[in-house]
């Protein structure tokens, strides 16, 4: 089996070699960068499965990389290391493109964890499929998971990864509630150690693509349970 290639891109010159050496025994195969600029150059050379991004960086900084590997590539998964504790911080990491986000310090094994989640999210889904019986329909919303697109009313709706295995879950359990902990197993992984409301910002994310541009929504709130996906007429 190929090794999954990882770019660490960190500053802080200890850390980035202990995670070069617990991520290379842990079979994968890493190279590091220790400023924003390395790291681009890096990004653009060689293809990723996954990168490792320090939020503050010399050179350019891990948020300005972020959003320039997002202008050329939606795909390699893409992990925040940073020392901010924030909901806001947190958040604005994900409203940029970013897979998901680990607070300094961390536990090595938590940061394994999120590492596999994420190249287990990125790696495309076995299609078993007949391509003419592939589309996932609920009321004027469509979804297919051969292509991987998402139309409602006839227009393309565009969805990040994470967003088209949320609303893609969602439509499988039509009219069913569903709380947090079961969409955060389903598209996050039972490994995730999250925390919840990266829920509720995507579920935000799918209402503002989806919902608001048209008269009927379909995600609705449970209060005090989670979320359902249904057609009100």
């Amino acid at each position: 089996m190929e090794k999954s290639k990882i770019l660490i891109v960190e500053d802080e010159e200890k850390i980035a070699r202990v995670l070069e050496l617990e991520l290379t025994y842990e079979g994968y195969e890493v190279e590091k960068a220790l400023d924003g600029l390395e790291g681009f150059r890096l990004f653009r050379e060689q293809k990723w499965d996954l990168i490792l991004l320090d939020v503050m960086l010399p050179g350019i900084s891990g948020i300005e990389l972020l959003r320039r590997i997002r202008t050329n590539d939606s795909e390699t998964a893409v992990i925040l290391l940073t020392a901010k504790d924030s909901v806001e911080d947190k958040v604005s990491g994900l409203d940029l493109g970013a897979n998901d986000y680990v607070t300094k310090p961390f536990q090595i094994e938590e940061l394994l964890a999120r590492i596999r989640a994420s190249l287990r999210m990125q790696r495309p889904p076995q299609q078993t499929v007949d391509k003419t019986q592939d589309w996932l329909v609920v009321g004027d919303l469509k979804l297919s998971e051969l292509t991987r697109e998402v139309m409602r009313e006839g227009m393309n709706i565009e969805l990040t990864p994470r967003e088209f295995d949320l609303l893609a879950y969602l439509m499988k359990h039509p009219r069913q509630v569903l709380n947090r902990e079961q969409l955060l197993n389903a598209v996050w992984g039972y490994d995730y150690y999250g925390d919840t409301n990266v829920v509720d910002v995507y579920i935000r994310y799918l209402r503002n693509k989806m919902d608001k541009p048209f008269e009927t929504p379909y995600i609705h709130t449970v209060r005090g349970v989670g979320y359902v996906l249904k057609e009100i007429k």
